[in-house]
């Protein structure tokens, strides 16, 4: 979808759990290219809106807008891999189980911290570019991968990874972005529990 195309204007149904979403900001330059809190708050709710956690009233999800300096060390620290890439997803020790129920010590009225989203923005800007699709759809798409797994959700298998993108294609459509999956799509790169679609 292009930039001066028409994007819905409500947002996706929301999720069984309130959500908040905290915008960190390492690098000012994704101000710079257009990236607000808001759309990125929006991709985090379109995603639990497809994909709801069962129990749990509240959550709480920090997404980190960085550059490819801090996730090539957040990369080479947590995956071994001395390389930046464009999402990292770090999902905290509130994991739902196979229901999609967070464990009872996690009710007590404070929020369930589903995890971190990083994002680093010049992989992600050139694998826009090369894409020929907007900035913005793509930081969209990472960080409802993101969100995704910090819900459970991987592309270890086929299974898993039709699952996964079926759920993606539904909160990127909720935002009027087109599927990313498409003929002329990229092909993943399955990794444990941390997200890296390129």
């Amino acid at each position: 979808m292009s930039d001066d195309g028409p994007r819905p204007s409500t947002r996706p149904a929301p999720a069984t759990c309130a959500l908040d979403v905290d915008v960190v900001r390492h690098d000012g330059a994704w101000t710079e290219r257009g990236i607000s809190d808001a759309m990125v708050e929006l991709a985090t709710h379109a995603a639990l809106a497809c994909a709801p956690p069962s129990k749990a009233a509240h959550c709480e999800v920090t997404v980190v807008l960085t550059d490819d300096a801090e996730i090539r060390d957040l990369n080479r620290t947590w995956r071994g891999k001395d390389e930046p890439t464009n999402v990292l997803s770090f999902p905290s020790g509130d994991m739902p189980d196979a229901a999609g129920a967070f464990d009872d010590d996690t009710q007590d009225g404070a929020p369930v911290l589903l995890g971190d989203i990083v994002i680093a923005l010049e992989t992600t800007a050139a694998e826009a570019a090369e894409k020929a699709i907007p900035l913005s759809d793509h930081v969209s798409h990472l960080v409802v991968h993101g969100a995704l797994h910090l819900l459970g959700f991987d592309h270890l298998d086929d299974t898993e990874a039709e699952q996964m993108e079926d759920l993606e294609r539904q909160a990127l459509a909720s935002l009027g972005i087109a599927d990313p999956y498409a003929d002329d799509a990229p092909i993943r790169d399955g990794n444990a529990g941390l997200a890296e679609i390129a």
